[in-house]
């Protein structure tokens, strides 16, 4: 058994560093670009008095740090060549988001903002996958260039990971369908141009089926983002969002009529195999940061690193990088090759683990820096907020573990047990 990556991944690693060092590092440096990434980097990036959305010079840095990696041909690098990517893996994805990650905070991965050289777009595989040829002739190109950005309207005030119990309805008006209901956390309102929205249209509560998705212009009349929610890390693109009448024609179905959790689905099931690399990644950096601190850092006389009570937290985190690391490849190499739906327990596994690993991993690195670790000086903290977002988001980790244990007692997945 081989566990070596391949020969072309490996110089993909090594071009991307080179693009990075050629053409983003030096972004970064100039006009004090800094102020995004160094200790002024939520007060940079946020505009307090609009809401504390981000500020237009953030965004501004963002498309540009996109508009060089789309040119040089790594943006769509996951994407197939028919919409202008190179067919890149799931195991590419995976080891070149744990890379990223590793890097640190900079402008090549800002996963605050999902914002890398190496784009992740769940919504591009949602369109290739579920949308009408004129739906991505309408959305794919914009929505990659940045002309077009599209929110996500799943979770409710009252419904968040229980989404089959949904209180947004869609009921038919001659051809026209008429929405009515609310969402929360409703992602990228503060400059979206269309929003997915998530609705019953038919069926009972807790039913699977009977949901469907819609594209609803963000101008459309009845349409409000009423205001953003403050987040621990900010700046926030978190909507809340009401829908009072909404009327939007029959071709604005994304899917099939019904099984609009299909596509809901496709979003985070993507999504979340990349998380766990990235925290894999993040969580390495913040080890390697520690151990390399405790060795030069002298107190009593010697220095940090010769004490067990910094060595073994460490040792434990290494420890559970190695595994990690080792599962999240696996599991994505398995994603290149099976149906996805029969090994989500793995992907679950490696989502819920790999994100609980990065917030320890960042919390030991704060310890052992003592109050610089504390500080916004070093990059902890930022990383620590970034990354507990992700026990909650795209399926809290009480649900990713009822997943596995779903798999693991028979109840579901490809070896369910009839009754």
């Amino acid at each position: 058994m081989d566990f070596a990556l391949p020969v072309e991944l490996t110089q993909t690693l090594d071009d991307l560093d080179a693009f990075i060092e050629a053409e983003i590092a030096p972004l970064q440096a100039q006009d004090d670009n800094e102020r995004f990434f160094d200790h002024r980097r939520e007060w940079a990036r946020t505009d307090f008095e609009a809401g504390g959305t981000p500020r237009r010079e953030w965004e501004e840095l963002l498309r540009e740090m996109r508009r060089r990696a789309d040119a040089a041909g790594w943006l769509r690098y996951a994407l197939p060549k028919s919409v202008g990517g190179r067919d890149g893996s799931n195991l590419d994805m995976a080891v070149i988001r744990e890379h990223l990650a590793h890097k640190g905070l900079g402008l090549h991965n800002d996963l605050q903002n999902e914002s890398s050289v190496v784009g992740n777009f769940p919504f591009a595989h949602m369109l290739l996958a579920f949308a009408t040829p004129e739906q991505v002739e309408e959305y794919m190109e914009p929505m990659l260039t940045g002309r077009a950005r599209i929110g996500f309207g799943l979770t409710e005030p009252d419904h968040g990971s229980d989404a089959t119990w949904m209180e947004t309805r869609a009921v038919r008006d001659g051809d026209d369908w008429i929405l009515n209901g609310a969402k929360r956390w409703n992602s990228g309102m503060h400059s979206a141009t269309h929003d997915v929205v998530f609705a019953r249209t038919s069926g009972d509560d807790g039913d699977g089926r009977g949901i469907t998705a819609f594209f609803v212009p963000t101008d459309t009349p009845g349409f409000s983002v009423d205001f953003h929610w403050w987040t621990l890390n900010m700046p926030t693109d978190h909507a809340e969002v009401t829908l009072t009448d909404v009327r939007v024609p029959n071709s604005a179905v994304f899917g099939e009529e019904g099984l609009g959790l299909a596509v809901a689905q496709t979003f985070v099931h993507e999504n979340r195999i990349r998380q766990a690399a990235s925290g894999v990644g993040a969580g390495q950096f913040c080890i390697d940061r520690a151990v390399a601190y405790a060795r030069e850092r002298i107190t009593f006389g010697a220095p940090l690193a010769t004490r067990q009570a910094i060595q073994w937290p460490l040792v434990e985190l290494q420890t559970e990088a190695e595994m990690l690391r080792g599962l999240v490849r696996k599991t994505a190499w398995e994603l290149d090759r099976v149906p996805h739906m029969e090994i989500s327990d793995k992907v679950s596994m490696c989502n819920y683990r790999a994100n609980r690993f990065v917030c320890e991993a960042a919390d030991r690195a704060m310890q052992v820096h003592g109050g610089l670790g504390y500080s916004r000086h070093t990059p902890f903290e930022h990383i620590y907020r970034h990354h507990r977002r992700y026990r909650i988001t795209e399926g809290a980790e009480e649900i990713q573990m009822r997943k596995v244990a779903g798999y693991l007692f028979g109840f579901a997945g490809p070896n369910k047990i009839r009754s």
